[in-house]
């Protein structure tokens, strides 16, 4: 307790903490080049100051100007705090409201160094996926969080606290945006010097919404694309001795091996860092690692022939695995691979997300460090070359699909074969997961639900698991067969999810759930808290990758094809609406998945705590968060969504949408034209 009233006092300023800099036992982002001139560097300078008396900053400034130059950001290290990062129990946070002691919460587990991806650089997933922009901002927060009460809403701006404004109750407490910039001014270039500057910040997606819960999530959301995966192409969901080959072992892309096994199928993933690597095997998620290839080969015959379902980490490029595999083809005629993808963190392709083949890691850290152009070459020499392979494995029967990560799109801009011929610019040779995989799950209303047991006590979560999977259990029999395989496949998840040791920091559960999934499982879970069946109080979310969350016009919404892929409005929408029907906190960014510049998302977290208002929130919020997004995807065409929307309609008589009209006879287009 006595740690949590030191993080919650404001910034340490008499005395000044010492500076104990980088701690050597966690992994550290990789250096940035934002390309900062001189002027630059002193305005990042002296906006990094501006947060500490001026009587300070003597001994700040030489320090903050070695981080920029070092490190290309100035993280305030100094002010990192000793203790260790974790979600504590809910009622040991010093506060006057239990909402803000929800977000302290959440945001302490983002920043656990068991979650978080770069912890002391505050970077939760996905490379640079910021929960704060420095340590002085997070001890702002902290302090703001503990002060507020029920009629205030602290306002962030892309990880700067702006501050308290008074408010309603019915008001969010928190009110964060992420990297609102100009869209003419949102390139890749411009974010390193304005994120360099302090002035703006990439959230990804539940980084900078304080609701990453770990991997738990992708792995669910991997396992069942994988399942979808093999439903579609294969015909089977029996995926035993049926190999899927990827790449990524870091934040979000570390979910692939365990989800693999899950599905029963035989997972190979390649990872260049050692570190998440060895991590991940002790986690038990990679039951095994080799860096051989040969090695890598033998065992994938071998899990193939025994049926056995195996997670092998290879460490090395997944350039060279690939190649291998092509040439295993070409000399024996064996297609080792069924299934293939990717989660490098393309969407930061240049600065750490993807490696080149031919450089040990160490080597391409310093090339981009020291020639950031040479770097950028060889990643796009790279990326060709995995593409080649990629598609002399696909024409022999191997079915392969972007996962969102902007792999297409980044090879695309390499020069490498994977145009379409056919189709709009988000067309592709191969489709995204959303196009062929999950798309029809999000039109049908499904979506990464979410919900953490703020108590901390393994029997909360084990409590709100029986009672999502009772309800699923009971609302399967009466829904229709797309949606009772959906349900099954969740019903499976959550039944299993304790034999699998999901929970990485905060007790927290994850399931895909429609709308009618989400509001009943809430209605029952406010409801146990009310009786004491759940000893605290249960923050509910969701993944931004979800129904209404995202526009994405090369992920999300890559399956929207009447024109407006490209348009932002739903998930603006999904913003302001979730915030007006009762959000504890919500969030707006710019950036998440595929990158800066070509999404915006956002999301939200309400806090239960078993009373008649929370049921209140919860019922009218997350129908609109469903519904918003089932109705863009129906007006834009999809036949899914309109059956969905269609039956919201019933169950609910305030609720009228605008309902397409589609045209009949396509020629009748071709006649008025040319007339």
């Amino acid at each position: 307790m006595s740690n949590l009233k030191d993080i919650c006092s404001g910034l340490p300023l008499d005395p000044l903490p010492p500076n104990r800099g980088r701690d050597p036992s966690v992994p550290h982002a990789p250096v940035r080049t934002p390309n900062l001139s001189p002027e630059q560097e002193r305005l990042a300078l002296r906006n990094a100051l501006r947060y500490f008396p001026s009587s300070f900053h003597d001994v700040l400034a030489p320090e903050f100007a070695q981080e920029l130059r070092q490190y290309g950001h100035i993280y305030m290290y100094r002010f990192c705090p000793p203790c260790r990062m974790r979600a504590h129990p809910i009622d040991e946070y010093p506060c006057r409201s239990r909402q803000a002691a929800a977000i302290m919460l959440m945001i302490m587990n983002n920043l656990d160094p068991a979650v978080a991806q770069f912890p002391q650089e505050l970077v939760t997933y996905g490379g640079n996926g910021q929960v704060f922009s420095n340590w002085a901002q997070f001890r702002l927060v902290m302090h703001y969080l503990s002060m507020m009460t029920e009629e205030q809403t602290l306002v962030m701006y892309s990880g700067h606290p702006l501050g308290l404004f008074p408010s309603l109750p019915s008001s969010p407490r928190c009110v964060i945006t992420n990297g609102m910039v100009i869209p003419n001014y949102s390139s890749r270039d411009e974010y390193e010097k304005m994120f360099a500057l302090g002035v703006t910040m990439y959230g990804q997606m539940t980084a900078g919404s304080y609701c990453y819960i770990g991997p738990q999530g992708i792995v669910h959301g991997t396992m069942l694309t994988v399942l979808n995966a093999g439903r579609r192409y294969l015909g089977t969901s029996d995926l035993r001795g049926r190999v899927l080959v990827t790449s990524g072992l870091g934040g979000m892309s570390g979910a692939q091996a365990k989800a693999a096994v899950i599905a029963g199928c035989i997972g190979v993933i390649a990872e260049v860092d050692e570190a998440p690597l060895k991590k991940r095997h002790e986690q038990g998620w990679v039951m095994e690692i080799t860096s051989d290839l040969t090695h890598c080969i033998q065992r994938i015959r071998e899990a193939k022939a025994s049926k056995m379902p195996l997670s092998l980490g290879f460490h090395g490029n997944i350039v060279d695995l690939w190649e291998r595999l092509l040439e295993e083809y070409e000399r024996t005629g064996e297609l080792l691979v069924d299934l293939g993808s990717d989660q490098t963190s393309l969407h930061n392709p240049f600065s750490g997300g993807y490696y080149p083949a031919r450089l040990s890691l160490r080597q391409a850290q310093q090339l981009m460090s020291t020639d950031p152009t040479r770097f950028r070459t060889a990643v796009q020499e790279s990326l060709r070359r995995q593409v080649t392979a990629i598609n002399r494995l696909a024409d022999a029967g191997m079915f392969f699909w972007d996962y969102g990560n902007a792999f297409l799109l980044e090879a695309q801009r390499a020069g490498a074969d994977v145009g379409s011929g056919v189709g709009g610019a988000t067309e592709f040779r191969y489709p995204s997961y959303v196009q062929h995989i999950m798309g029809d799950i999000f039109s049908l209303g499904f979506g990464p639900f979410r919900w953490v047991c703020t108590s901390g006590d393994p029997a909360d979560l084990q409590e709100t698991d029986n009672i999502a999977a009772a309800l699923l259990e009971a609302m399967s029999s009466a829904a229709s067969e797309r949606v009772r395989q959906q349900y099954s496949d969740n019903i499976r998840w959550i039944r299993e999810a304790g034999k699998h040791k999901m929970v990485v920091g905060s007790q927290a559960r994850i399931l895909y759930s429609d709308q009618r999934g989400r509001v009943a499982i809430a209605m029952a879970i406010n409801k146990a808290i009310a009786s004491g069946r759940v000893s605290a109080p249960v923050v509910i979310s969701r993944d931004h990758h979800d129904v209404s969350g995202t526009d994405s016009p090369f992920r999300e919404t890559s399956n929207v094809y009447d024109g407006s892929a490209f348009c932002a409005d739903m998930a603006v929408q999904n913003f302001a609406g979730d915030a007006f029907r009762g959000a504890t906190w919500v969030s707006l960014h710019n950036g998440g998945g595929v990158g800066w510049g070509e999404v915006m998302n956002g999301g939200f977290g309400l806090l239960l705590d078993g009373s008649e208002e929370a049921r209140r929130r919860a019922q009218l919020m997350l129908n609109w968060d469903v519904s918003n997004g089932v109705a863009r995807r129906c007006w834009s065409g999809n036949s899914n969504a309109y059956e969905t929307i269609q039956r919201t309609m019933e169950d609910q008589p305030q609720l009228r949408v605008t309902m397409p009209f589609p045209v009949q006879d396509e020629q009748l287009l071709d006649r008025a034209l040319q007339g």
